[in-house]
């Protein structure tokens, strides 16, 4: 029996879905109480924005014989790693802890044990405490909490260094009250039990922490007396010294009193033991007769050997000694800049590295070149002694204040960067992250409040402490400075000061006349011409309290740089529906409100709000003329509670919201979304909550964004923008699924939310980017919701539509090129607003464009959600770049003539598949073919003919010599790298082609039809006529392979 088995051509074609139309299922209107579906089932996220330049850090180690491994704490921004010396960063703590970090220990004996306690060192007026210590097993993948709790502040671990469980702790304590927690702790059974080995009083806490590093038993332990209040430092006095043990804990001995220390009020003692020479011990000591001190026999006498003030200037920020982990000769001291000494600590040489205002060095044990050092930067590393550093502009751990936007496109994020400079950076790009490139410094300095001038986005005011206010014309690229009152009080106390205005003093606009710019002091300030000339339109709105106006930083070094200038306008705003209906919050607790532009004030203070409690943010309801929120703290009263408020009578009376909000979460900002009544954003020290009936009750709006103190928030275009102190910021794309958010969406099984309108603009988001911000999506953003996890065999589809309903695009759980990634709860998905691609073949090579499908044009569409047997359907807008000139007719124009490019090189691409697949066939066939039978010469040469010109076809459309990327730099392209070029050429965004690029379209479609009206005779002529000669000459098809 003879078969012919050669097939005919079969030539793909896709089918368009039948798009089922439903009812719109409407989201329900939004009612009071607490919404049924929860915040965490919405698919919302957080994006870190950046900047990428390191925020302060007061704790950093090394690692003994791994010269690339290194980790640092930040003051606000967890525990960081690196494994490549310094060139990329990665935080360890998230998902367990995070916030301020005081102390980072490796344990010697095991490097995979490390202990981290909580709380920085540098105690300056924006300190946070930390949760107690903490302990990784494997090197920092998982953690766990080991108790100490309630420490506050631990600056120093040291861990034995032939046993990993033995470990001690510096607690420093409560740094606004007094505490029994402080002193010494040990741990012998790696922090399960801990017991305080050393307890001097319940105000004086252990700030440093030697073990020497010949002889484990013996340790120094230095008690300092410090406390803040918001309206002074004070650090040193009795119980401050230097004690030591020498049986590991066991027991100490005072010996602050041995000979040659300075027998005056002592203060803050940083302490190290040296490596190279047993017994001897180095001391930098706070004190009117302060400097560094050295013993040689293990601290019974000392020698004074330098006092140089640049080495213990500012003493309670710095006061840090290392010793050389070989050289018995070499020791350093940090302070702003760090010193050096190679002669015992006679003589310093001052030493930079690439930020200023250093707090911790580690020395590594096996190589002393080897260091990092941490400072108000972040962490730096270096390999040949301090020569050369590593950067700190990888790593997003910078602190900021305040936050504000522009009004520019896209609108541009605004705030000021502790220890730093403020920046005004871009919340997306046209490129695929926010990087270095996008963002730049603006007016004020590192404590601003920042306005931006609401006529023009170039114009920007910003303040600073003492009262310095700059103007900046980004344009122009000038400067001016129009303080209120410019008189320098530099080291003076507030008592000093005509007027006091805050380290971190209030600056804002009038929503209703945009050239009334204001400014607080301990009185409101107002200019109508730039700052040309002030008025000062309110009475003191302070308790002023004379008592709390003294110079600060006592009683051994004085400190004065306004973060302590008390009695002050602290938080202050005009309502946005009433024009002249001024309210201000102080420092000392006090809140104000003026109806008649300042004319006349009315303090309207809460009754039972704490005294001296700061009013630290202030938000006037955008619903409500008589409406204001106000958040305060008084943790600098030893109080942690949260504390906002809401009146709806211009302060009448006052109601408390702090339902739901952790006991020891104090409250740093409220703020109120312009869009839905009652729904209110609030920032704490740990983190983020929201709430849905006006501040009765709220929940954590925490989701992916680590634990970090927020220190203010702006909300923006439908966009939640979270400054934070130690995280850089941080932001929500789109808040409006929490808009929607209604009573018994969670008792549906499937529920679609309301896509926002989306922007068509240029850029993307990269992949696994290291040292840059994670840029905003570019495409719509669907936010759905399915109560359960789908099955094996349920299909999840989401089906994007044009308005008339034509299906665009489709994508499922089971797809493999359109995948649809779905999860029990909050699901986002983010279309791109690209049609489908150019069809490929394998192996394809091109020089030109990547051949991705074309943007959708600015308009309605809709999405279609189909799961368990439900439907529901969302018509959503794409909107124009508002940057772009091009009007309809362009986009249209544009989008026809790439997609027609797209249409003939999937053609092409078609075509070549099917080339493929009938020589492969014909190959088959003349293979089986008998060699030596004449009969069969005519079906040879008729294979051959045809195999000719597909060849020659395939080669006129496709470079077949292309192996690899630059292969065309060799082989010339041909027509579909051509046509591909074109499209490259005209993808750029929203122009309409060119007279010439139409032409050159036109060509190389003559060109390509020529080479597909070929092969369309090969299908309709050559190729049967090759099945009828396989017929007639009854060749057969089927053969068994000779067995050997």
């Amino acid at each position: 029996m003879k078969h012919l088995l050669l097939p005919l051509l079969v030539l793909l074609a896709f089918t368009q879905a039948i798009a089922q139309k439903n009812k719109k299922n409407e989201v329900k209107a939004v009612i009071e109480k607490d919404p049924v579906l929860q915040v965490d089932q919405l698919g919302l996220t957080w994006r870190c924005v950046g900047p990428f330049r390191g925020g302060r850090s007061a704790a950093v180690t090394g690692v003994a014989g791994k010269p690339n491994l290194f980790y640092f704490g930040g003051t606000g921004g967890g525990v960081w790693r690196t494994e490549d010396g310094g060139r990329s960063w990665e935080c360890l703590s998230d998902g367990f802890f995070g916030g301020s970090i005081g102390a980072i220990e490796v344990a010697p004996s095991d490097n995979n044990v490390i202990y981290v306690g909580g709380g920085e060192v540098t105690v300056r007026g924006n300190v946070s405490f930390g949760s107690g210590l903490w302990k990784s097993e494997d090197a920092g993948r998982s953690w766990k909490n080991t108790g100490l709790n309630n420490s506050r502040h631990i600056p120093r671990i040291r861990v034995h260094p032939q046993n990993c469980d033995i470990v001690y702790a510096a607690v420093l304590g409560d740094l606004f009250k007094s505490s029994v927690e402080r002193g010494v702790y040990r741990s012998k059974d790696g922090g399960k039990t801990w017991e305080r080995v050393l307890f001097i009083n319940e105000d004086v806490g252990i700030v440093d922490l030697c073990m020497d590093p010949t002889n484990p038993r013996i340790l120094y332990a230095s008690g300092w007396r410090v406390r803040r209040t918001p309206w002074d430092l004070s650090s040193g006095g009795a119980g401050s010294g230097i004690w030591k043990s020498t049986d590991g804990g066991d027991t100490w001995t005072d010996i602050t009193k041995n000979e040659g220390l300075p027998q005056d009020t002592l203060g803050i003692i940083g302490i190290a033991a040296s490596a190279a020479k047993p017994g001897r011990v180095w001391a930098i000591v706070e004190s009117a007769t302060g400097g560094v001190f050295r013993s040689d026999d293990g601290g019974k006498k000392w020698t004074k050997l330098n006092e140089d003030r640049a080495l213990r200037q500012r003493a309670w920020y710095y006061t840090r000694i290392y010793a050389d982990t070989r050289d018995e000769d070499v020791v350093y001291v940090v302070n702003v800049a760090y010193h050096k000494s190679k002669d015992g600590g006679k003589t310093f040489a001052a030493k930079y590295a690439p930020h200023g205002d250093h707090h911790d060095l580690w020395v590594a044990p096996d190589d002393p070149k080897r260091l990092i050092i941490g400072d108000d930067g972040g962490a730096q590393i270096s390999y040949d002694g301090g020569e050369t550093w590593s950067t700190y502009h990888n790593q997003p751990t910078a602190q900021f204040y305040r936050v504000t936007t522009d009004n520019a496109f896209p609108f541009r994020i605004y705030a000021a960067q502790q220890d730093n400079s403020t920046v005004r950076i871009a919340h997306r790009t046209d490129g695929s992250t926010i990087s270095e490139r996008d963002w730049e410094p603006t007016a004020g300095g590192e404590s601003a409040h920042i306005a931006v001038d609401p006529t023009d986005n170039e114009i920007v005011y910003g303040g600073e402490y003492h009262g310095l206010l700059t103007r900046v014309d980004h344009r122009r690229r000038t400067i001016r400075a129009i303080n209120v009152w410019p008189e320098d009080n530099m080291g003076h106390g507030a008592e000093d000061a005509k007027y006091r205005f805050q380290w971190n003093y209030p600056v804002f606009f009038s929503p209703h006349d945009p050239k009334k710019l204001y400014a607080a002091s301990n009185h409101l300030h107002l200019t109508t011409n730039e700052g040309q000339s002030w008025q000062t339109i309110s009475p003191d709105l302070t308790t002023n309290d004379k008592t709390k106006q003294q110079s600060s930083g006592g009683p051994i070094t004085k400190d004065n740089t306004g973060v302590e200038y008390y009695c002050t306008i602290f938080a202050a705003g005009e309502s946005p529906r009433v024009p002249g209906l001024l309210w201000t919050g102080s420092d000392d607790g006090l809140v104000h409100v003026s109806r008649d532009g300042g004319r006349n004030w009315t303090n309207v203070t809460p009754p039972d709000l704490p005294k001296w409690t700061m009013v630290n943010s202030l938000e006037t309801d955008p619903f409500n003329d008589g409406g204001c929120y106000i958040a305060c703290t008084a943790y600098k009263l030893g109080d942690y509670r949260p504390y906002l408020y809401r009146t709806k009578d211009f302060g009448k009376t006052w109601e408390k919201i702090t339902s739901g909000i952790g006991e020891e979460d104090f409250t740093r900002v409220v703020r109120a979304d312009p869009k839905r009544a009652g729904l209110l954003y609030c920032g704490t020290e740990k983190g983020m909550y929201v709430s849905f009936n006006d501040g009765r009750n709220w929940d954590k709006l925490q989701l992916n964004l680590p634990i970090v103190p927020i220190t203010d928030l702006a909300v923006k275009e439908d966009k939640l923008i979270a400054a934070t102190q130690g995280r850089s910021l941080w932001m929500i794309d789109d808040v409006t699924p929490l808009h929607q958010l209604s009573d018994g969406l969670y008792w549906q099984n499937m529920v679609l939310l309301q896509p926002a309108p989306a922007y068509r603009m240029e850029g993307g988001v990269a992949k696994n980017a290291k040292g840059a911000g994670e840029n905003h999506p570019n495409g719509v953003l669907v936010h759905f919701f399915l109560k359960n996890k789908p099955g094996i065999k349920d299909t999840v589809r989401l089906m994007i539509l044009k308005e008339n309903g034509d299906t665009i695009r489709t994508f499922d759980n089971f797809s493999k090129e359109n995948k649809l990634e779905v999860k029990e709860g909050g699901n986002r998905f983010v279309w791109d607003m690209r049609y489908p691609g150019v069809e490929k073949f394998e192996g394809l090579v091109l020089w030109s464009y990547g051949l991705e499908g074309q943007k959708a044009v600015p308009g309605k569409y809709k999405v279609r959600l189909s799961a368990f047997g439900m439907n529901e359907e969302r018509t959503f807008e794409i909107l124009p770049d508002p940057r772009s000139t091009s009007k309809a007719v362009d986009f249209q124009q544009q989008f026809d003539f790439l997609q027609g490019i797209s249409a003939k090189l999937s053609e092409m691409h078609r075509t070549i598949v099917s080339i493929r697949q009938l020589r492969q066939q014909t190959k088959g066939l003349n293979e089986h073919l008998p060699k030596n039978d004449e009969r069969l010469k005519p079906l040879r040469d008729a294979a051959a003919r045809m195999d000719s010109v597909m060849t020659s076809v395939e080669e006129a459309l496709y470079q077949t010599q292309n192996r690899s990327s630059q292969d065309p730099l060799n082989f010339p392209v041909r027509l579909n790298d051509k046509l591909a070029n074109l499209m490259g050429l005209n993808v750029f965004n929203d122009f309409p082609p060119t007279d010439q690029s139409i032409e050159v379209r036109n060509e190389l479609f003559r060109q390509v039809d020529l080479e597909l009206s070929r092969w369309k005779s090969v299908v309709e002529h050559d190729l049967p006529g090759l099945n009828n000669m396989i017929r007639e000459l009854g060749v057969d098809m089927l053969y068994l392979k000779k067995q050997h």
